[in-house]
């Protein structure tokens, strides 16, 4: 019984880890923006995409991660370019439409591109189990789990230490302060959309190996994104991270407990539960209005 248990949850950590990555895109761009970029879940699957396509034209697994990471925040600054800054005066609902447009375009030319079929990329270290409690854990598991810890680390020194985190920081908290004070919230606004596309890239290439990808696998994690980082709160990295974590534990439980037939539905059901109970989300900051 525990073992199984164990299993559920090793099971829902490691898909839960995919979801916070893709919810620090999504609160990254939300925090300087006010927009919620629905073209997350494109850098999700261009990242393991492209991992796999270069891996399998024998590019070693080291450059090809890099090269991947690399060409999807390129993608990610193009798009900021092109397509966000031209309609940056526009209504925040005018730029979220902008942004599924912009996702729509992604996929359309990935299907072109590298066909309708799936990729697989190859495990980073093995895919021998190993077995903790009587539970097996797949090595590419400690790795996403790893990883998502790494980054949320690196997250934190960046905002805290560097003068560019902390200028992205001032434009979250008031754009027109950050402004007045030189901050150029342009040149802010598309780096935060570069590093959403740099974290959206590896949530995807750490979990290719074990759910393989496709040119539509974004759709469904960054939906899953999204309200991992509505569960969070949209305030930062932290809730991103439990929202994403008990986004998978809960999916994970319900296909084991349950039925697998449902595990989709768990991600639609909390949104609901969250709006309707905590619209600011599990960590959302409280705010006071004085009258």
């Amino acid at each position: 019984m525990l073992a199984q248990f164990l299993q559920f949850l090793y099971s829902g950590m490691t898909v839960g880890s995919a979801y916070a990555l893709a919810a620090l895109g999504f609160t990254i761009i939300y925090n300087t923006s006010g927009v919620i970029n629905f073209a997350q879940g494109e850098f999700i699957m261009l990242g393991g995409m492209l991992a796999a396509m270069m891996a399998g034209a024998g590019v070693p697994l080291p450059l090809a991660i890099i090269g991947a990471v690399i060409l999807t925040g390129v993608v990610g600054l193009v798009m900021e370019k092109a397509v966000i800054e031209p309609a940056q005066n526009a209504q925040v609902v005018t730029l979220i439409i902008i942004t599924i447009g912009a996702s729509l375009v992604i996929r359309g030319l990935v299907q072109i591109w590298l066909g309708k079929g799936t990729h697989a990329l190859a495990p980073f270290s093995g895919d021998t189990p190993i077995m903790i409690l009587g539970a097996s854990l797949l090595p590419q598991s400690l790795w996403v789990l790893g990883v998502t810890l790494l980054i949320v680390g690196a997250l934190g020194w960046f905002f805290g230490r560097t003068l560019l985190g902390k200028a992205m920081l001032a434009t979250s908290h008031n754009k027109l302060a950050a402004q007045l004070v030189g901050i150029n919230t342009r040149r802010v606004l598309l780096l935060s959309f570069g590093l959403a596309a740099l974290l959206g890239a590896l949530g995807g290439i750490l979990v290719a190996p074990i759910t393989y990808t496709s040119y539509d696998a974004g759709i469904m994690l960054g939906l899953k994104g999204f309200v991992a980082a509505v569960l969070g709160g949209l305030g930062g990295g932290v809730g991103a991270i439990a929202g994403g974590l008990i986004l998978g534990v809960a999916e994970a439980m319900t296909a084991g407990y349950i039925s697998s037939a449902y595990k989709d539905a768990v991600p639609f059901v909390l949104i609901l539960l969250i709006l309707f109970f905590m619209p600011r989300g599990l960590f959302g900051a409280k705010v006071s209005e004085r009258v």
